[in-house]
């Protein structure tokens, strides 16, 4: 690959993480601000997870010019603020459980409609790119979370219209929370296997 190529892959990883790191800004903004009306656990769990999104497109935008030790590290940021995230929103729904909550079934619903579309759209500007390193794959799994996360919210916002209970809330709320984990673990397993890869490479050239 000559190095015209190389510049030009890395102009069109920067400009699709700047499209889809605004993209989750908005999103993110959105889902607090319907879910607070709402009072709908889900939509805020979703709100949270597309801020850390944000950031981990941020930092992926940073990493793209630095080097392969620097883009595990921001993956692993990454991986660590899901975790985190994930252990929040568990604690808010068991406060919600407890206390009593009445999510809007509507404002479920179509808030992770215009969502789904989003994140869809980032999903598949992300899946376009070639070459990932582990960061930019980092960031395509918080987006393929987030799809799913989305039919979760509408399935959620429809039991709720139904039976005006807040438990499917609730259970989407902590089921985002889950997903945030797994996802959160894959991203720090795939960045101690492109350690041990990178030495692999590195004691195969000592070798030789």
């Amino acid at each position: 690959m000559s190095e015209t190529d190389l510049d030009l892959g890395s102009a069109e990883k920067r400009k699709t993480l700047w499209i889809v790191l605004w993209l989750n800004v908005a999103i993110a903004i959105g889902f607090f601000i319907m879910g607070a009306i709402g009072d709908s656990n889900s939509l805020l769990a979703n709100g949270l997870d597309n801020s850390s999104d944000a950031v981990v497109y941020a930092l992926s935008l940073l990493a793209l010019t630095r080097s392969r030790v620097w883009k595990r590290g921001a993956a692993r940021f990454s991986g660590y603020m899901l975790l985190i995230f994930a252990v929040g929103v568990i604690l808010d729904a068991m406060r919600r459980f407890m206390e009593g909550s009445e999510p809007a079934g509507w404002l479920m619903l179509g808030m992770a409609a215009v969502a789904g579309v989003v994140n869809l759209m980032s999903l598949y500007l992300l899946k376009k790119l070639s070459n990932k390193d582990v960061n930019l794959r980092a960031a395509t799994t918080f987006s393929l979370n987030d799809f799913v996360s989305n039919g979760g919210i509408i399935i959620a916002g429809s039991v709720v219209l139904v039976t005006g209970s807040n438990w499917p809330d609730l259970l989407v709320g902590v089921g985002v929370a889950g997903i945030a984990l797994y996802g959160g673990i894959k991203i720090l397993r795939d960045a101690h296997t492109d350690s041990h890869e990178e030495k692999g490479t590195v004691h195969g050239e000592r070798r030789d």
